[in-house]
């Protein structure tokens, strides 16, 4: 059967979001060990990056995947990284600047980018394609400002399909991660739509069709992380 969108209400969400803000990157390593660093690397290899390319990271969030970007793009390139929630980009630009990396953040919705077309050799998004109100929208909006044989990736929750493993997870992230998330952010109820929202976001081929239906890429692939907990989408825009 095939997985469909939960409809996210986008005002519900960006008020989800602002309310976690300040506890984000916390609850981030502690649900996922610090895995989701490796898997925003992982994002920035497969990318095919070079010094001097021009990045587009929309929901940034606190920006760890621009800023992964910039690390590989050096001083001659740029990387923006937007969000529609300006709470969450509060601690983005104190992060970059920490590290020595000029990174530029903005506040922008992916499904109305104010960038002309083909602007950017690369687009990106880690784990917020899922919270779009028209998923297939934001994609085609992505391929837009991006140029024509350059990629838009896409890091993003799914489902465990292997056996074992599978129940694993299920059980940790309907029970143990909603109950952990609150207690770090005091906000049970974002860490219950998180799971949600993952276990029914169309993955793997469901994406690729979604993705390929825009009519905005000539291809689309899938690579699952850590047995499936997340996945890795690249296509190639016509």
């Amino acid at each position: 059967m095939q997985k469909q969108n939960l409809n996210p209400d986008p005002e519900r969400i960006r008020k989800m979001f602002a309310q976690v803000a300040v506890r984000y990157d916390k609850a981030n390593s502690v649900l996922s060990v610090g895995i989701h660093h490796l898997w925003r690397r992982k994002v920035v290899s497969m990318s095919g990056v070079c010094a001097g390319d021009k990045i587009l990271d929309c929901a940034t969030g606190t920006g760890d995947l621009a800023i992964e970007f910039k690390k590989k793009v050096g001083p001659s390139g740029t990387v923006i990284g937007t969000d529609f929630c300006p709470e969450m980009l509060a601690t983005a630009p104190k992060k970059a600047k920490d590290l020595g990396l000029d990174v530029k953040f903005e506040t922008a919705n992916v499904m109305a980018l104010p960038y002309a077309d083909d602007e950017f050799d690369i687009s990106s998004i880690s784990f917020g394609i899922r919270n779009v109100a028209d998923p297939a929208k934001g994609l085609a909006e992505m391929a837009r400002v991006t140029r024509q044989g350059g990629s838009v990736l896409v890091l993003e929750f799914g489902q465990v399909h292997i056996p074992g493993l599978k129940n694993l997870y299920s059980f940790y992230s309907e029970k143990v991660l909603p109950l952990i998330g609150g207690w770090v952010t005091g906000q049970k109820e974002a860490y219950q739509y998180l799971q949600k929202s993952s276990a029914n976001f169309p993955c793997r081929q469901e994406f690729v069709d979604l993705a390929l239906q825009t009519g905005k890429f000539s291809a689309v692939t899938w690579t699952p992380l850590t047995g499936g907990v997340a996945y890795i989408y690249k296509a190639v825009v016509k």
